[in-house]
């Protein structure tokens, strides 16, 4: 049986294509054959041969409009949208150390991003009547953790609400709209986040593991998700081969959320 996912030729803006999960799709749609633009704040130090790297920030309005703008001309048009772009700075203390300032810091990276992006670029998919959104969200909608992470969590259920609404409109024009969420991966910024957790507690890279597994009340499957997992699901989701699939939403998580 061919399983061609039929991604060649496929024009596709990826969002934090240069590091973890964004890295890995744009990897990933890359040996499928798909003509790609990756933004990042910064230039990869390796970067991947024929893929279209933005430089732009993308918690502002302008830098949106200008990785779009970028977008649509180095392509000549878009057909997928995979929004990776995510994560959170905010310190740890819980509710009282997250002023104004926080939280308006991880609505920009976590929500506002993905829909100024997607408000730039769905008149042109719009258009021509097609196209897949994938936007990555997170398990912490259902499972925050409140010492440092309220505000990320917030803003990932506010994205599912949006991705999930946006489904309901743009579906009847042709564009699937579909949510990913992963659980713990094990991206660059979470191994550098398991080393310093296991110097503090006096262990070894396992036992980093096991308290960040611990903290989210244990993954059954024994292990972090890796950042090609995610990718092979976003490149399925984004195919035709899931060509019926629209408006729901993919965990991967090992088993981590114990009711999904």
């Amino acid at each position: 049986m061919n399983f061609d996912l039929g991604l060649e030729g496929r024009r596709a803006l990826v969002t934090g294509g240069t590091k973890g999960i964004g890295g890995a799709v744009v990897a990933t749609l890359h040996a499928a054959g798909a003509d790609i633009a990756a933004t990042a704040r910064s230039l990869p130090v390796t970067p991947l041969n024929k893929v279209h790297y933005i430089v732009a920030d993308l918690t502002t309005a302008d830098g949106c409009a200008i990785a779009a703008s970028e977008a649509l001309e180095r392509l000549g048009g878009i057909d997928i949208i995979v929004n990776v772009l995510g994560g959170s700075d905010a310190p740890a203390g819980g509710f009282a150390v997250a002023d104004d300032a926080v939280w308006q810091s991880e609505l920009n990276l976590n929500l506002m991003s993905a829909v100024r992006i997607d408000r730039a670029l769905l008149p042109t998919m719009i258009a021509n009547g097609s196209g897949v959104i994938v936007h990555v969200t997170s398990i912490q909608h259902q499972l925050p953790l409140p010492d440092s992470t309220t505000p990320y969590a917030a803003a990932k259920a506010a994205l599912s609400t949006y991705s999930k609404s946006l489904s309901k409109e743009v579906t009847p024009k042709g564009i699937r709209v579909v949510r990913i969420s992963p659980g713990w991966v094990e991206t660059e910024a979470a191994t550098a986040l398991v080393h310093r957790l296991a110097a503090q507690a006096g262990t070894d890279y396992d036992g980093g593991k096991r308290i960040i597994m611990n903290a989210l009340g244990g993954i059954p499957l024994g292990r972090p998700a890796r950042p090609e997992e995610v990718a092979d699901l976003i490149a399925f989701v984004a195919s035709s081969r899931a060509g019926a699939i629209s408006g729901t939403e993919f965990v991967i998580d090992g088993g981590t959320i114990p009711t999904t």
